[in-house]
């Protein structure tokens, strides 16, 4: 039997829309007009880093912090002026806020308690959510005979058991340690995978939000900066704030100065001696954006960025600088005219700092940005004849 068949969600998933949400700690503005669509099952992550309002804007939508304009619609209707406990939506706090002198069945039937509802029902509704978590064998065990993973199990069961319209998860797993997070995320997600729940999840980690978003709306300040998919975000960063901090390592960042040739649009990032060979539509294109040809800045992630041992065509000689090996891969620091770039290599392709190296970067996965306003240009190229 299915996991679905076990725990039925009775089709209370919910879609949710952010319009226009304003809102003020004093004179702090911590959302700023922010409009955002969840669709009905989607498991959207929240991602930014400390401060930038992703908790906050969950709490809203929860009903635990008023906002200050706007309206958070849910099935289509507004419910800002609700209640927390009259909206129907589940909230897995980071710090599992369970009941310590409660077993595990008790703590996760509290809800249901607290509302009245009969034992069998409860019995019921417990067993079916602690058969989708796998956490039969630990329901009479009290808080503080059980793992930390076993405890945030717990409580994304006592979260489930309501059948709620929504699922908010606020960095259910960030304290946690590096093996049980990888073991959660993967839990989370096959979770999210059987009962199709609405869920909104908060995390600054963008491991997490790469590996389970179905899309990921990134903040910063306040301000929603892309909304897209998990390839999206990745691929096509719509600014230099998306683009330096989706990817591990980062994506390299460099100034960047363009001129037309005869045969191709020279590329000028470090020594004009030593121009970049890019394709020739480049310089036409960048022309039409209206965007200064010197207020450019270049994004390249390290692993389109080539490397070789000998001298080649259009390649442009540097020196190993950092070798950072992680097992499969390497990361290289390779210094090119006093500047640091990084490369991901197979394992031990480069075999020690100093020794000489030549690189070319890959076209295809180059970016361009306005250096005034950070926002990307959305120029993609096809490799130069």
């Amino acid at each position: 039997m299915s996991l679905v068949a076990q725990f039925d969600m009775g089709k209370s998933m919910a879609e949710i829309n952010l319009v226009e949400i304003e809102k003020y700690f004093g004179k702090n503005y911590v959302i700023r007009k922010l409009n955002l669509d969840i669709n009905d099952g989607e498991f959207l992550v929240l991602l930014g880093p400390s401060g930038c309002g992703k908790t906050t804007t969950l709490r809203a939508i929860a009903g635990l912090e008023e906002i200050d304009s706007g309206d958070i619609l849910i099935d289509g209707q507004p419910v800002q002026n609700l209640k927390a406990s009259d909206r129907n939506i589940a909230f897995v706090f980071q710090l599992y806020a369970l009941y310590p002198h409660l077993k595990a069945f008790d703590n996760i039937a509290f809800p249901l308690k607290a509302t009245g509802r009969d034992n069998q029902t409860i019995n019921q509704r417990v067993t079916e959510v602690a058969k989708v978590l796998g956490i039969e064998s630990i329901l009479d065990k009290k808080p503080s005979e059980l793992s930390s993973g076993d405890m945030q199990r717990v409580a994304v069961g006592r979260a489930m058991v309501r059948r709620p319209k929504a699922i908010l998860m606020d960095e259910p797993i960030g304290s946690l340690d590096a093996k049980l997070r990888e073991n959660m995320r993967t839990e989370l997600k096959r979770l999210h995978i059987e009962i199709e729940a609405t869920t909104l999840y908060v995390t600054h980690d963008q491991v997490e939000a790469m590996s389970m978003a179905d899309k990921v709306a990134i903040m910063e300040d306040g301000v929603l900066q892309q909304v897209g998919t998990p390839a999206e975000v990745y691929d096509k960063p719509a600014n230099l704030f998306v683009a330096q901090f989706v990817g591990s390592p980062i994506m390299n960042i460099l100034d960047c100065q363009i001129a037309a040739d005869e045969n191709c649009t020279q590329c000028i990032l470090w020594d004009e001696t030593q121009p970049l060979p890019l394709s020739k539509s480049l310089y036409h294109e960048i022309e039409l954006k209206g965007v200064p040809l010197k207020q450019l800045a270049l994004g390249i992630r390290p692993e389109a960025v080539r490397l070789a041992r000998e001298a080649m065509d259009d390649y442009i000689k540097a020196e190993v600088h950092v070798i950072e090996p992680l097992g499969p891969f390497d990361i290289v620091d390779i210094k090119v005219d006093g500047q640091i770039l990084r490369a991901k290599a197979a394992s031990r392709y480069v075999e020690k700092p100093g020794e000489s190296v030549w690189i070319q970067l890959d076209e295809q996965r180059t970016h361009f940005f306005d250096k005034n306003t950070g926002e990307s240009l959305h120029i993609e190229l096809k490799a130069s004849s």
